[in-house]
């Protein structure tokens, strides 16, 4: 039986760079707009190398990010999804998904897409504040955006995504709940809503101790309205950042956080196939170069073991409101997690998780403190292995877990970030 898989394509390309962006792409000020053509090229000579590897999986998801997409333009994406059908087995309902930003896309274009195949698209809306979006540099309005969903109705799109942030430079409880609202408004089947992070190498970083940033208190009040908010309007929680509408799910990104297996083309790119983990360059020109020479352009390879990939499964599924089951990880990976039981049960009585129908997951209390609590969780796993293999090194791990949110420093538990992973990999 064959395998199903999803393919991420990475178009690092954009008209301009926001100034909170940490993800590898050229802005057309940098004079990479020559490089666009080459590079088309160069994911699709990709491709064609990879037909063997891909005979023997099925792709039911697919997923353009960038970088900007729709900048990178139709016909080439276009041109790129129909090599991928060539060279791959994609099912004729895959979900199909292509970020786009508004005003950024014609509703032509959006058109040809759709006759296309593509059948999902995700719109970096971000705010509905107009003075906001300048200051980011995201050279559009919230009525930019409002009509690039209209014209993607009109082009017959009937599952459309839109991404919000939070903790916004000058953006008060009262601003955010009015992005909400008219996020909201737009009848979107998912919803996105991500917390600034102030990474450094982007333009918001020489800000970072700004008093104008919303502190961490506020920000969790904004975390919080939005998932009670969301729910009013019809969008039940499924991961810790994204909200959708009964079946509008994303496929796609449920492939990472439930460890399924993905394959990504370009450069900075990812892939996990087999318990193997591979990752690209992140130089357009270096990647164009070397799948030209047909040389090998993986930059870093990962053979993952099987308690490795069992923290992954406690990492990622508690990321979601599907959660983990302690049947379920035994049989998996034959493996107790009795510690781990009794972490979950001190952040029950805390309010942070709820054990229902067989499974622990996090509750949105639980999610703004996902990073400690997660890292508490594989600390407690690596304990109950030591407890087997190595009891003289156990220690107790019967302490106080009362905690107020941030009072202590996060362990970077999430993997692949707040937004999503770029995916890719090479076989021998």
């Amino acid at each position: 039986m064959e395998k199903k898989i999803g393919i991420y394509i990475h178009i690092p390309f954009c008209k301009t760079k926001c100034a909170y962006c940490n993800f590898y792409s050229l802005s057309s000020s940098e004079g990479e707009d020559k490089l666009i053509s080459d590079y088309q090229s160069a994911v699709i000579k990709h491709i064609r190398e990879y037909s063997a590897q891909l005979d023997g999986y099925i792709i039911d998801t697919v997923y353009f990010g960038g970088g900007t997409p729709s900048y990178f333009g139709a016909s080439r994406l276009i041109s790129i999804l129909s090599a991928l059908k060539k060279n791959g087995h994609v099912l004729l309902d895959s979900e199909i998904t292509a970020e786009i930003n508004p005003g950024s896309i014609s509703k032509e274009d959006l058109t040809k897409l759709k006759r296309a195949g593509f059948n999902r698209l995700s719109i970096g809306v971000q705010c509905a504040d107009n003075s906001t979006l300048e200051a980011l540099g995201r050279g559009h309005t919230f009525e930019d955006a409002e009509e690039t969903v209209e014209y993607a109705r009109q082009a017959g799109f009937q599952n459309i995504s839109v991404d919000v942030i939070f903790g916004l430079p000058s953006q008060d409880k009262e601003l955010w709940a009015q992005t909400i609202q008219r996020v909201a408004g737009l009848k979107a089947e998912h919803i996105s809503c991500y917390g600034l992070k102030i990474e450094e190498g982007t333009e918001l970083y020489a800000f970072k101790d700004s008093p104008f940033f919303p502190d961490d208190d506020d920000q969790a009040d904004m975390y919080l309205y939005a998932v009670e908010m969301l729910a009013r309007f019809g969008y039940k929680q499924y991961e810790i950042s994204n909200f959708a509408r009964r079946g509008y799910e994303s496929k796609h990104n449920m492939k990472y956080w439930l460890g399924d297996e993905y394959i990504g083309f370009g450069p900075g790119a990812h892939s996990y196939i087999g318990q193997c983990r591979y990752s690209f360059t992140e130089d357009v020109g270096e990647y164009i170069k070397q799948v030209g020479d047909d040389h090998t352009i993986v930059e870093h390879d990962e053979q993952m073991s099987d308690f490795e990939n069992a923290g992954e499964y406690l990492m990622l599924r508690l990321r979601t409101t599907h959660g983990i089951c302690e049947e379920e990880y035994y049989d998996i990976y034959r493996l107790k997690m009795d510690i781990v039981l009794e972490l979950l049960h001190k952040y029950e009585e805390n309010g942070w998780a709820i054990f229902k129908d067989g499974r622990w997951r996090f509750t949105p209390m639980g999610f703004l403190r996902s990073n400690i609590l997660i890292g508490e969780i594989l600390e407690a796993q690596t304990k109950q292995r030591n407890l087997i293999s190595k009891p003289w090194q156990m220690e107790s791990v019967a302490e106080d877990v009362q905690m107020t949110f941030f009072d202590k420093r996060p362990v970077t538990a999430s993997l692949f970030g707040e937004r999503r992973l770029i995916g890719r990999n090479e076989f021998s």
